[in-house]
């Protein structure tokens, strides 16, 4: 028998992970679907039940509308993916922000903001995956190029509590942990000491 070579050693591991589902098992504790949101984001504070009551929906009114909702949830955490329903990697995100909006709803603002897409579209896609909060539609960019985004999508801005930028995530989420760790890190900064 051949000693194995460590090109060969590569694809044996990559196999294994592809046959494994890339370890998307450890991450999704729901099998595939969303949680029960009106469940675990019981008792969020009034501004952030609003967003959930709000679940789903497609909001016009473009910057102004987004600017003024930025503006009613200052003293929270706002985490805002732009996404379009016609955007591969944004698919592939979406169910990290599910998870998260799941997880941290009761604390962190989460938008979405649908960029470049057709509503039918769009609501067919919050359909098969709906998130616990509306997505302004942004069919000419502005919003997502008043807070610099970049050329292709998604990206993820998160805002501190005083309503300001605070970091600009470009390109998709490639596992929700990546996703906590940025949530934590510029969302949650200093509030997590003990908890």
């Amino acid at each position: 028998m051949r000693p194995l070579t460590p090109i060969t050693l590569a694809l044996s591991a990559l196999l294994a992970l592809t046959a494994s589902g890339c370890g998307a098992g450890g991450d999704d504790d729901f099998g595939g679907k969303h949680p029960d949101y009106a469940k675990v984001l019981a008792g969020s504070p009034a501004p952030l039940a609003a967003l959930h009551r709000q679940a789903n929906e497609l909001l016009p009114g473009g910057e102004d509308a987004y600017n003024a909702r930025l503006a009613k949830l200052r003293g929270y955490p706002v985490v805002v993916n732009v996404w379009a329903s016609w955007c591969g990697p944004c698919r592939f995100e979406f169910p990290y922000f599910q998870r998260a909006a799941a997880e941290y709803g009761k604390q962190v603002a989460f938008l979405g903001i649908d960029s470049e897409d057709s509503d039918d579209a769009a609501a067919t896609f919050l359909e098969e995956v709906p998130v616990p909060y509306p997505s302004y539609t942004d069919p000419d960019k502005r919003i997502r190029e008043s807070f610099d985004a970049g050329l292709g999508l998604p990206d993820t801005a998160f805002y501190g509590r005083n309503g300001e930028l605070v970091y600009l995530k470009r390109g998709p989420y490639d596992s929700l942990i990546e996703l906590r760790v940025d949530i934590r890190r510029y969302a949650l900064a200093g509030q997590l000491e003990g908890g």
